[in-house]
């Protein structure tokens, strides 16, 4: 008896020690499986899981908030969680498929930005069309300006698509990363403490009001944001409007090619954007439309727009007209005024925009995230905003060559493209359509500004100023006389009046020379590095 109880002694704690190990094994496994556990995903489709109701996250489970999902926000989220590996937190308003008229052409040089962020795929199994240039139409002539490809891949051209079809890819690609957390919400404010940005507040699909925190907020809420003000100086001009209509079954004159009309008295672009639909886009300057309501749109599209469009496309677009699906959006165009905020951040069209006359704001977006994304990569974490909002300042000039090449050539190209009642200015519309038909360098140059292949403001200028000789040379020609010169020397002062102002808006010593400005050199915090 008294050596079976003394072997019992020995063998309970021995079972002692062995629940023991077994209760903290267990609780070891499911702490680390909780660390692990991807976060759910808003529903993109029907079938997926929804967010758990109260998941906001903590600062201690998310690297960067993202602050919209269009373009520019699902794009970074999957930068960023793919490349870096980093925990991402994307609040968008509004999950559905985004219905838009714009957003619809990436250029060849922010196809390439797609593929350098590993997102090409995006482009595909949406019925996109590969663009391979413009057709230029005035007074009944045109001209075919081709991107200058030769010297890329066969697959690298631009692509149209329906903007929403392309984002809804690009939110399911970053989706289906497992530290990417995609929830619909709606964020009211950021939050702040002692000037620096901890985080936002944001309303749920279902109407709670939660808070969440990240060393670093991203906003890229779009155009209509309305957090950028926290964050940058917006001076929004906007000086027309587009009017849009599909066109079904319709067959340009140029296949694969983007159609411009210099029309009376701005003007319109058709592009294909599925296998059996054509985008129409008619500019009407101002911010005042004709109202679609009263039936005062369709009659203007009827009588002033109608006839100066090619004769091939005539039928579709009056059938376009009648069938009634007209639209109608505001384009805005906002140079970059950034208040360096630590903790936060301005991208896309919350931060930038240009006329979006030649198609180049997602190139710019795409450009951008690219920008940070190096700037970004040797950092281990983001803790210290103070260090890191100094180290991004590097970012606003390392984005202006790209950024402010294709801004300032939106801004330029939309005056110089539009009618005016000034002899001189039309001169340099006339000028600018006859130089582009020259082919060779005088339409490799500027159409590889245009499509962001080549995006360099020393040769956009070149190419301004050129186009504005031109047309001084052609008044001149074949005698000149003092109503001749003086018409000449408007244009050259008309051509200084356009694109000047846009220069000095985008930053002259920034645009030109970003080596002499000191963020240029701006290094990485020293106790952040990888």
């Amino acid at each position: 008896m008294a050596a079976t109880a003394a072997a019992a002694g020995v063998e309970f704690p021995l079972i002692g020690v062995a629940v023991a190990t077994l209760i903290v094994t267990v609780l070891v496994a499911a702490v680390m499986r909780r660390r692990r556990r991807p976060w759910h995903q808003a529903p993109l489709v029907e079938g997926k899981p929804a967010p758990e109701a109260g998941c906001a996250v903590s600062d201690g489970g998310t690297d960067v908030i993202i602050v919209g999902a269009g373009v520019a926000g699902s794009a970074l989220a999957y930068t960023l969680g793919k490349v870096d590996g980093r925990r991402v937190h994307v609040i968008e308003r509004d999950l559905t498929e985004p219905d838009r008229i714009v957003g619809e052409l990436l250029q060849p040089g922010g196809y390439l930005k797609l593929i350098e962020l590993g997102l090409q795929d995006c482009v595909e199994e949406i019925d996109a069309q590969r663009v391979l240039g413009y057709a230029l139409f005035k007074d009944g002539r045109n001209t075919k300006l081709a991107y200058p490809l030769e010297k890329f891949h066969s697959d690298v051209a631009g692509r149209s698509f329906h903007n929403g079809r392309f984002i809804q890819r690009m939110r399911q690609k970053a989706a289906s990363l497992p530290n990417v957390q995609l929830e619909q919400g709606t964020v009211t404010s950021l939050l702040e403490e002692n000037g620096t940005v901890k985080g936002v507040q944001y309303k749920t699909k279902s109407g709670e009001e939660l808070k969440a925190y990240a060393p670093l907020t991203i906003v890229c809420d779009g155009c209509f944001s309305n957090l950028r003000r926290a964050l940058c100086s917006p001076k929004v001009d906007v000086p027309s409007c587009f009017v849009g209509l599909v066109l079904e079954n319709c067959q340009l004159p140029h296949p694969n090619h983007g159609h411009v009309i210099l029309a009376n008295p701005s003007p319109i672009l058709f592009y294909p954007i599925s296998s059996t639909e054509v985008r129409c886009l008619v500019d009407v300057p101002g911010q005042k439309v004709p109202s679609i309501a009263t039936g005062e749109m369709a009659n203007y599209l009827k009588t002033v727009v109608a006839p100066q469009i090619p004769p091939e496309i005539y039928d579709s677009f009056i059938a376009a007209i009648d069938k009634g699906s007209i639209r109608t959006m505001p384009n805005r165009s906002m140079p970059a005024a950034p208040h360096p905020t630590p903790g936060a951040l301005l991208m896309g069209d919350a931060f930038n925009m240009r006329h979006p006359l030649t198609g180049g704001g997602m190139t710019v977006a795409l450009s951008d995230i690219v920008v940070l994304r190096n700037l970004l990569k040797p950092l281990r974490n983001l803790h210290d905003a103070s260090s890191l909002c100094k180290y991004l300042e590097s970012f606003y000039t390392l984005r202006k060559p790209v950024a402010s090449t294709i801004n300032t050539l939106a801004g330029a190209l939309y005056k110089v493209f539009s009618a005016s009642p000034d002899q001189a200015r039309n001169e340099m519309r006339q000028a600018c359509f006859d130089y582009l038909s020259l082919g060779g360098v005088f339409s490799n140059g500027p159409i590889a500004l245009l499509s962001g292949l080549n995006p360099r403001p020393l040769s956009l200028v070149a190419h301004f100023f050129a186009v504005a000789i031109y047309g001084v040379g052609r008044l001149m020609l074949p005698l000149p006389s003092p109503k001749r010169m003086w018409i000449g020397a408007r244009l050259i002062s008309g051509a200084c009046g356009i694109i000047l102002p846009i220069i000095k808006a985008e930053g002259v010593r920034q645009m030109f020379f970003p080596a002499t400005v000191p963020a240029y050199y701006r290094a990485a915090p020293t106790g952040e590095k990888a």
